[in-house]
């Protein structure tokens, strides 16, 4: 598909954020997507530590938290929020993901709204993670064997870059910039 045919297609692009310091830019993310893939319709996931980072009326897309899991559901029958998520959406980027939510995600572990819609993501569907730590954690050994995991799962590493980080320390570990992030998106709507 060429970039004008991109253009006439809607697309259903989720971003999960993570309690990392790169939350912060969530919202550069959200507008570069936006003028980027002008038919793109976005939601985010956060999770509770990502709150921390940025201000919801400031994104312009929707945000879901872990509480509207459970508003949505009163009764066997109900809908289930992470399974239509995981039916409404094209493709999920995890940008920022931290050490917290990889473990999880490289374990099975569901227990956020965002780790469940990962576990319940169809292998057909293209599964992005962008890792931000500091340098000590990502050069961690778990590390390495949990991102090993998830690219085995199928799913697509956007490697960290190596500046100084928001601790002062310099090394790899930030996140890929925002630019990498949305090319890396356009190529799989293509």
């Amino acid at each position: 598909m060429q970039a004008g045919n991109m253009a006439e297609s809607v697309h259903n692009i989720l971003i999960g954020v993570t309690g990392s310091v790169a939350t912060v830019k969530l919202e550069m993310l959200v507008t570069t997507l936006k003028q980027d893939i002008p038919n793109g319709c976005i939601k985010v996931i956060c999770t509770e530590n990502a709150l921390k980072f940025f201000d919801i009326a400031k994104i312009d897309a929707k945000v879901i938290t872990d509480d509207q899991e459970w508003k949505s559901w009163q009764k066997v029958g109900d809908p289930v929020l992470h399974i239509d998520i995981c039916k409404w959406a094209d493709i999920l980027i995890i940008s920022p993901l931290d050490a917290n939510t990889l473990a999880k995600v490289a374990c099975g572990i569901c227990d956020n709204l965002l780790t469940c819609v990962v576990r319940a993501w169809r292998r057909d569907k293209p599964l992005l993670f962008a890792p931000a730590m500091n340098s000590f954690m990502y050069d961690h050994p778990i590390t390495e064997q949990q991102i090993d995991t998830l690219r085995r799962f199928g799913y697509e590493l956007i490697s960290p870059v190596e500046k100084k980080l928001a601790c002062g320390d310099f090394g790899i570990g930030a996140m890929a910039p925002v630019e990498s992030i949305v090319d890396c998106i356009k190529v799989h709507l293509q």
